[in-house]
């Protein structure tokens, strides 16, 4: 089982937001809890405290899992650049990052250099969202520090 890092979920926390309601994310799809996404969300969804912890938890656990699987370098590597790769992947999902240049310099361990290409990832719907470039420097962070 992994381990899920503090660090992972604040900035979840702090950059998604608790909403109980359910409502369509600047993306265009639907969205509850803390930025949690899937089937099964619907308009008019509503849910706990409690429940939006437990849908955190288990996203965390999942995308944790999906970047050690896809870049197993990170695990020794403590757990702020492990929570920062996991912020980005639940973020902007596992196939963006396993596609991307972010992703090869992870792997390299090229930790200034991911941190630049982290930086590229501040757009939604072609907007460029003051949101996501505050999200991405405090990754950088943890990658950097």
């Amino acid at each position: 089982m992994v381990a899920i890092p503090p660090p992972l979920t604040d900035i979840i926390k702090r950059f998604e937001g608790l909403c109980l309601s359910a409502y369509r994310c600047t993306a265009g799809i639907w969205t509850i809890g803390y930025g949690h996404t899937g089937c099964g969300i619907y308009e008019g969804m509503r849910i706990s405290v409690g429940q939006a912890n437990a849908l955190l938890y288990h996203d965390a656990i999942k995308c944790l899992t999906q970047v050690l699987k896809d870049s197993p370098i990170l695990a020794p590597s403590g757990e702020n650049r492990i929570s920062a790769v996991g912020d980005f992947v639940f973020n902007l999902g596992i196939n963006r990052y396993k596609y991307s240049t972010f992703k090869k310099r992870i792997d390299d361990e090229d930790w200034s250099n991911a941190a630049m290409e982290c930086n590229r990832w501040i757009f939604s719907g072609g907007n460029k969202l003051k949101d996501l470039i505050a999200r991405r420097e405090v990754e950088d962070e943890l990658l950097l520090g």
